[in-house]
């Protein structure tokens, strides 16, 4: 994605000065601003601050943050394990943290010359990330037929496309989950216009979606989360698609909380209901989303207060009485049969255990 006139990811491992870099998402669109991961600890306070979030870039977050561990200690293998626990333990919702976590663990362990583990790391964690990028790209080049496909019924009207949350580059790496049948059928020529969410309590929607859509010149319009079931009463919505942080190998998709209610509207109105993800953010341990994904509960503050630009200052504001309690749960979870289909990296499948599980032979048991 071009930001101020260069080519940015929201985390690299910069070269020039051999450091782990990231956007700092908190203070996006008013602030571009970039941080430097130069310990597990910073990495573990990145992710629970939510300077990155989004499933895919938190799993390259905490690859790097394994690199991170070794350059303390190369070599020190029980100093290693014990961190990458911390590091797991940081959210309990999105699954590619684990993965990564992982997935990176089992591969220094499996170099028995402590010598080559630092290298091995910074290069595994790099292979993570482009890994994503690749995904996230066949995750657009599939969905971009959907919305190819509707295009040729409507003539010169535009595609909409309603989204949730942000599931764009700032939580992918590159080109997103959600945005990217979007980023894709844009550069094809094909006219789209995507209802972009608010999705309270922490705005990602209005903040991060809207700020990358319009880097890129797509058409869109910020809404609040509660006008989603209108537009689709009133034929405005062609399709909805969004993104997950954790789903079962049967289909149930945790996703930013809001989700399912959006997926109960395009139900009742008749409006396909896709989610995109990339194969690391399936769990393929649970099968009743509901009753088995924990959801995180997040600090109430968050609802209380609203983050805005004033008299070109970022600022907070408090929204509701200073003594009324709030409760702020981050994801739900929207079951399998409200799901139309699921867009991955290998193509369309149903939200299903058996179609999943054909998708991806390799995972069953």
């Amino acid at each position: 994605m071009e930001v101020t006139n260069q080519s940015n990811r929201p985390i690299w491992y910069d070269t020039n000065d051999h450091t782990v870099k990231i956007i700092d998402q908190r203070v996006l669109p008013h602030k571009y601003s970039v941080e430097p991961l130069k310990t597990v600890d910073d990495t573990i306070r990145a992710i629970q601050q939510m300077y990155v979030r989004g499933a895919p870039l938190i799993g390259v977050t905490a690859a790097y943050g394994v690199y991170l561990i070794v350059n303390k200690r190369a070599g020190d293998i029980e100093y290693l394990k014990h961190e990458c626990k911390r590091l797991k333990d940081a959210r309990p919702t999105a699954v590619n943290l684990a993965w990564a976590v992982d997935t990176m663990l089992t591969s220094i362990l499996e170099e028995p010359d402590p010598k080559k583990h630092l290298e091995l790391s910074r290069v595994k964690a790099g292979e993570i990330a482009e890994a994503e990028v690749d995904r996230c790209y066949q995750i657009g080049r599939h969905g971009a037929e959907l919305i190819k496909n509707i295009a040729q019924t409507k003539k010169n009207t535009p595609v909409n496309v309603l989204t949730h949350c942000n599931a764009g580059w700032l939580a992918c790496v590159e080109y997103g989950t959600a945005t990217a049948p979007v980023y894709v059928a844009h550069d094809q020529g094909i006219h789209v216009h995507v209802w972009v969410d608010e999705t309270r309590p922490l705005n990602q929607g209005a903040r991060l979606t809207a700020w990358e859509l319009g880097k890129k010149n797509v058409p869109h319009s910020v809404i609040p989360d509660n006008t989603g079931g209108h537009l689709m009463q009133h034929g405005m919505v062609d399709l909805v698609i969004v993104g997950t942080d954790r789903t079962t190998y049967t289909g149930d998709v945790a996703n930013k909380i809001g989700t399912y209610l959006k997926a109960l509207a395009a139900k009742d109105n008749h409006v396909p209901f896709y989610v995109a993800l990339p194969s690391s953010t399936f769990d393929w341990n649970i099968r009743d989303g509901i009753g088995e994904i924990p959801i995180e509960k997040r600090d109430p503050d968050e609802v209380r207060l609203v983050q805005g630009l004033y008299n070109n200052q970022t600022c907070e504001v408090l929204v509701p009485p200073d003594d009324s309690p709030c409760v702020n749960y981050a994801f739900d979870v929207t079951p399998a049969r409200l799901v139309t289909g699921l867009i991955t990296e290998k193509g369309i499948c149903e939200a299903s255990e058996n179609a999943i599980l054909a998708m991806f032979p390799e995972q069953k048991k």
